[in-house]
């Protein structure tokens, strides 16, 4: 696979997590979610889920089975997350290494095949679902508002180098897919 296959997301979807609705994830045929925690589902100091996001759970959860997957390592933080969330979670994970989804997808007993990774970042959560052949689903991040004033410098970097090396990133419809 070349690098701009591996950095390919599947899907990008123009807004943040919220915007994923169960019939995008019907549409694809996907039984489950793996989710990033810092930036995709809350900002990064934030360490309680929005009510927004509380009520997007539940919606997607009825259809859904969903995992958090961190890179954190802040247990208190990201596991007071998915508890306010009831849902199960990985910490460390050092995406994009495998070895924690892969305990996520062993949780959700699921073919990898049926499971979207979604997250914010392009070498981490889209880098480490597509090696693993998951479908890849790239979202806006959501900041804290004292931080969305400035801009991303990782986040430009990655989406620079993956156009360099042939990915297209930038959307232009609401969702794009790739063939």
């Amino acid at each position: 696979m070349t690098w701009n296959k591996f950095l390919q997301p599947d899907l990008i979807l123009e807004g943040s997590v919220l915007t994923l609705t169960p019939d995008i994830i019907q549409q694809y045929g996907l039984k489950g979610l793996v989710l990033d925690v810092d930036e995709t589902l809350v900002p990064m100091r934030v360490g309680v889920a929005s009510p927004e996001l509380q009520q997007w759970v539940e919606q997607i959860r009825s259809c859904t089975a969903l995992c958090l997957v961190s890179n954190n390592l802040s247990e208190a933080r990201i596991g007071g997350i998915a508890r306010s969330l009831n849902l199960p979670y990985f910490l460390g994970a050092a995406k994009p290494s495998r070895r924690k989804i892969r305990a996520a997808l062993k949780a959700m007993d699921l073919p990898v095949q049926q499971v979207g990774m979604v997250g914010d970042r392009l070498f981490t959560d889209v880098l480490a679902g597509n090696r693993l052949g998951m479908f890849t689903i790239l979202v806006e991040p959501i900041v804290h508002p004292d931080v969305a004033l400035r801009s991303h410098p990782i986040r430009n970097f990655e989406v620079w180098i993956s156009e360099i090396l042939g990915a297209s990133i930038t959307p232009e419809h609401k969702k794009i897919h790739k063939h």
